[in-house]
């Protein structure tokens, strides 16, 4: 039977938000539906969205969240590719959009005492990135009410689909999504004021009200913010396509191809003064590992049904597996390269396996983006 928060004798003493490279019990995915993406997109999408499932289960399990009337066509992909040595469960959900980063519940560690520890999740309340999302517009659906309904109740009706004795179900207080927070699991959380500070998500609320509400939820000590910009994307600019722990100190950050819109090379700036100037909740300083993106112009080939806009390119937007990682290739041999060397330096206990994108990054995110770890 699920537990709420407040069923839970004397509630929760406090709550950890775990670092990306925690043990994961299993990987959500999402198949994404055909109101979700545009008909010149979504073939390819669906492809590496299965394609994606595959490599992951060569670490651990995965839970593709599927729309009924689609699974036949998630099974027909599934059955044509190589499966890995763990199980990829299709579960019949109602669910649109594949980005399960955002639209997904936050797991978290809930302690109670010393002696008693509960597995809990946290539902952030999606709202379409602020109402930046499902409008219809430059060729993408317009999701109708029950639609958009379906895609804000998603993180709750998967917590509630667990049916784990354990699961203590947390209802946050703020709105946000999972692609906003950075986390070392040692206390330290680095966000963008533009994704969370934000009329669409938190209307009147202030930056004060906001931290202690994600000290509360994620146990975290101290809050490193960035600016970030307000529609620069459909995120707000997360934070996860810009920055990633790879241990508690030591940072890799992403620095935009030279062809990139000159935001973006301010936003580049913006988080290496920050990094520079701070220090971690354990007064460390941060060693940081700049990693070059790679061409987009090999990304926005003729005919691959790109939109306006610079595609999602980043290399930081990395997902970590039990005993893996799963880097983004996007067919630029020279950065490609450098960010495989740069990653496998950066984890020596690691396999860093590389998995080429092209329909993700063109809507509108990466690896790390369409993935949750299950806690």
């Amino acid at each position: 039977m699920l537990k709420q928060l407040e069923d839970v004798p004397g509630g929760l003493k406090s709550a950890k938000y775990p670092a990306e490279w925690a043990s994961h019990i299993a990987t959500i995915l999402g198949f994404p539906s055909e109101c979700s993406l545009p008909s010149t997109l979504y073939e390819a999408a669906c492809s590496e969205i299965i394609e994606l499932a595959g490599a992951i289960s060569h670490f651990e399990p995965v839970r593709l969240y599927t729309r009924p009337a689609d699974i036949p066509r998630a099974q027909s992909m599934l059955s044509s590719t190589g499966r890995g040595s763990y199980a990829i469960d299709i579960i019949p959900f109602a669910t649109n959009h594949l980005w399960v980063r955002d639209t997904g519940p936050v797991y978290v560690q809930g302690i109670k005492s010393p002696s008693e520890k509960y597995r809990a999740a946290i539902s952030f309340g999606f709202n379409e990135w602020g109402g930046n999302g499902g409008v219809g517009a430059d060729g993408w659906p317009e999701f109708t009410a029950e639609q958009i309904q379906e895609n804000h109740s998603f993180a709750k009706e998967v917590i509630q689909s667990e049916h784990d004795a354990g699961l203590v179900e947390i209802n946050a207080g703020i709105c946000l999504e999972g692609g906003a927070l950075v986390s070392d699991g040692d206390g330290t959380l680095i966000v963008s004021e533009s994704s969370i500070i934000s009329e669409g998500r938190n209307a009147g609320m202030a930056k004060g009200e906001i931290e202690d509400q994600l000290r509360q939820l994620l146990g975290v000590d101290k809050i490193i913010w960035f600016p970030g910009f307000h529609n620069l994307d459909i995120t707000d600019v997360h934070a996860d396509a810009e920055i990633q722990f790879v241990r508690p100190g030591v940072v890799v950050v992403s620095k935009p191809h030279a062809s990139a819109q000159e935001k973006w090379h301010d936003v580049y700036r913006q988080t290496t003064k920050v990094l520079s100037s701070e220090i971690d909740a354990k007064g460390r300083q941060f060693e940081v590992h700049v990693i070059d993106e790679p061409d987009p112009k090999l990304i926005l080939s003729p005919g691959n049904g790109y939109h306006e806009g610079d595609p999602a390119t980043n290399y930081v937007n990395f997902y970590y597996v039990n005993g893996g990682l799963i880097l983004p290739m996007f067919g630029d041999e020279n950065a490609d390269g450098a960010a495989l060397r740069t990653m496998q330096h950066l984890h020596p206990d690691r396999v860093v396996r590389q998995f080429y994108v092209n329909a993700l990054p063109l809507t509108g995110g990466v690896i790390h983006c369409a993935t949750q770890p299950v806690l």
